[in-house]
């Protein structure tokens, strides 16, 4: 299949002060300018450029503010961040992400879609080490003294029931728009997804009596807390929860 150029270059004299006048002028202009008046560069490490607070830096965490559900885990694109177990405050133990930032691309993706804003992002981009352990970041590490609003990041999403009506300047999180369901007659009321809820809002209800005479539990969401981390589906043993998108 042949390829049709939009432009063909140019010949003869025009070819010469294209491609060989032009570019030279345009190299002695900038160097006279920067000759006699200020010089564009600057005396790096000792002068910095100003960086604004939603510069996509290292990651950063806001320790008490993350509830452990490891969205982040899943989001991050090259595996750079790790669920690990350590203590709170209170001496609790409890799951907080660790990032590897010799992994990380520094996309912002564990800030986009974490729910409670724990993750951030950072203006640190001076990460140079010696070893490659020293780029591993506990959750301790990851915080960031000061942080600003401007530093989090909130990802919306348009329903296409609202786009359909005609509705367009109405926006949802994205942890509002998918949410767990339940399947009764597979459900065997384990507590399985109410010990893994990162956010406790699965509460087991009675609902009656089996032909044994055990009581039959099934599991209750509060949706309106729900994160939708998924931690519940992935550890029920009969896939009796499924995620339902809401269109």
């Amino acid at each position: 299949m042949a390829i049709k150029y939009l432009h063909k270059y140019p010949k003869g004299k025009n070819a010469r002060t294209l491609w060989v006048l032009k570019p030279m002028w345009v190299t002695l202009k900038k160097m006279f300018k920067t000759t006699f008046h200020r010089p564009v560069t600057i005396m790096y490490p000792y002068e910095k450029e100003w960086i604004p607070d939603n510069y996509r830096g290292r990651p950063g965490l806001k320790f008490d503010e993350c509830v452990g559900c490891g969205i982040c885990e899943r989001m991050c694109p090259p595996a750079g961040i790790k669920m690990i177990k350590t203590d709170d405050d209170a001496g609790k133990t409890v799951l907080r992400p660790q990032v590897n930032l010799g992994r990380c691309m520094m996309c912002g993706y564990c800030a986009e879609y974490c729910p409670t804003n724990a993750m951030i992002v950072t203006p640190d981009y001076e990460l140079a080490a010696y070893t490659r352990e020293e780029l591993i970041y506990g959750p301790r590490k990851l915080a960031w003294p000061n942080h600003t609003k401007m530093m989090e990041v909130d990802i919306e999403e348009h329903l296409m029931s609202d786009l359909n009506k005609g509705i367009l300047n109405r926006t949802v999180a994205f942890y509002n728009i998918d949410k767990p369901e339940l399947v009764t007659e597979k459900c065997i009321g384990c507590t399985r997804c109410v010990k893994v809820c990162p956010t406790d809002v699965i509460e087991m209800y009675t609902v009656g009596e089996n032909d044994k005479g055990k009581p039959i539990r099934l599991p209750k969401f509060e949706l309106d807390k729900c994160v939708c981390c998924e931690l519940c589906v992935e550890e029920c043993p009969k896939d009796a929860l499924w995620i339902k998108e809401v269109l």
